[in-house]
């Protein structure tokens, strides 16, 4: 039997690109995309293909703002996001402390 057969890991987590990006908004609740630009010193285009991998798994919910200027786009994690990222750490530990 399989040492970590009971230890299951969040596919769309376990990149550490996304991981940073839960982790970020984990703790500060809600960042615009230049904000977790700069935070993960990442690419434009690295940054959307992780949203949008996020998005469609429904962990981040994406809030459109159309004021004076730019639009500007704000990303927070959804309740399922949120349960999804405590998990994934959860598992993360079940693993690192694992005793056979």
């Amino acid at each position: 039997m399989d040492r970590f057969a009971n230890v299951e890991i969040d596919s769309v987590l376990h990149q550490p690109v996304r991981t940073r990006i839960a982790a970020y908004l984990a703790t500060r609740g809600e960042a615009t995309f230049s904000e977790l630009k700069q935070a993960l010193d990442i690419t434009d285009g690295n940054l959307d293909a992780h949203m949008k991998k996020l998005v469609a798994a429904r962990y981040v919910k994406i809030r459109r703002d159309t004021g004076d200027g730019r639009p500007q786009s704000s990303y927070r994690l959804t309740a399922a996001g949120e349960s999804a990222f405590h998990s994934y750490i959860d598992s993360l530990q079940r693993l690192l402390h694992f005793e056979p």
